[in-house]
């Protein structure tokens, strides 16, 4: 827990957040000096404080993250690399439009995308869907291009032109809501504009920010914008493994399971507007995922 310390400098009082952290093995103290009077914004500079801290160490680890994923993907034969992405790519299928209300079963969208066998009694909508994205997912991993706006569109359309040929590929012009959710999607005059700043966000930043860092507020921020009439966590998932797999970051699949703190971390940074919530639970859940790489 940040404290707040003060010290004596002829006879002149100054203070300073203080915090505790552990650093292999050890605890180290992290010391920022405030001044001589406790600034009126001191939450804000205490929560930054925890951020910077954090994210140095996070960072780290997902450098080290990526050091070690590669250096096992150079030893693994192509053959067991082409099964492992296969397998990735169905289960984040799977998780992805799980999440979005398919009724797909992991087994029967393992079964549809691996073996060719489709299930019995389940919307053939939820079918099409599930095989669009595998293909699309694959596409996206092989382009050599980066992310447009023109590029969004079209995978928008490639996921839905079979379901849901009215949305697919098409900005929306209407209000929408997000159902169980506090917030509360920009009304759609608002919508083009803001896609506009997102892309010019993206070039300002795609060099300059962490690229676990970038995923993740991409996919806050494109979610955010809610452009489409559907398919917007589907196409921001996709917009977030575009980044790390184009950074040569091991690609991060959200599961259906884990979907509430997911859901909660994302509603409470788009209602609180602040970023760093869903900044902090995606890096843990990152970590978290790949942590035998840190061994």
């Amino acid at each position: 827990m940040v404290a707040i310390g003060k010290k004596m400098v002829k006879g002149k009082t100054y203070y300073y957040l203080e915090q505790s952290v552990r650093e292999g093995g050890k605890i180290q103290k992290r010391v920022t000096y405030l001044g001589d009077k406790i600034p009126k914004n001191i939450n804000e500079i205490k929560a930054k404080f925890v951020d910077d801290i954090y994210k140095e160490k996070w960072y780290a680890d997902a450098d080290r993250i990526k050091k070690n994923f590669s250096k096992e993907q150079r030893t693994i034969p192509k053959s067991v690399k082409e099964k492992e992405l296969q397998t990735f790519v169905t289960e984040f299928t799977y998780d992805t439009q799980r999440i979005e209300g398919s009724t797909l079963t992991r087994r029967e969208t393992a079964d549809l995308l691996e073996r060719g066998i489709t299930p019995t009694s389940k919307p053939l909508r939820d079918v099409k869907e599930a095989e669009a994205h595998r293909d699309l997912f694959y596409e996206i991993l092989k382009s050599k291009k980066d992310l447009t706006l023109q590029m969004v569109l079209d995978w928008h359309w490639k996921l839905f032109h079979q379901t849901k040929a009215d949305i697919a590929g098409k900005i929306r012009k209407y209000q929408v809501a997000i159902g169980g959710s506090k917030f509360m999607p920009p009304s759609p005059v608002e919508v083009f504009p803001m896609l506009t700043e997102f892309f010019q966000w993206y070039s300002k930043n795609k060099n300059k920010r962490h690229p676990v860092e970038l995923a993740a507020m991409a996919h806050l921020k494109f979610v955010t914008i809610h452009p489409f009439g559907d398919g917007n966590g589907r196409v921001s998932r996709l917009v977030m493994n575009f980044i790390l797999n184009k950074k040569d970051y091991p690609m991060l699949n959200i599961p259906y399971e884990g979907r509430n703190s997911y859901y909660n971390s994302l509603e409470r940074s788009q209602v609180r507007k602040e970023d760093r919530i869903f900044l902090q639970w995606f890096i843990k859940r990152y970590i978290k995922e790949y942590k035998r790489f840190l061994k």
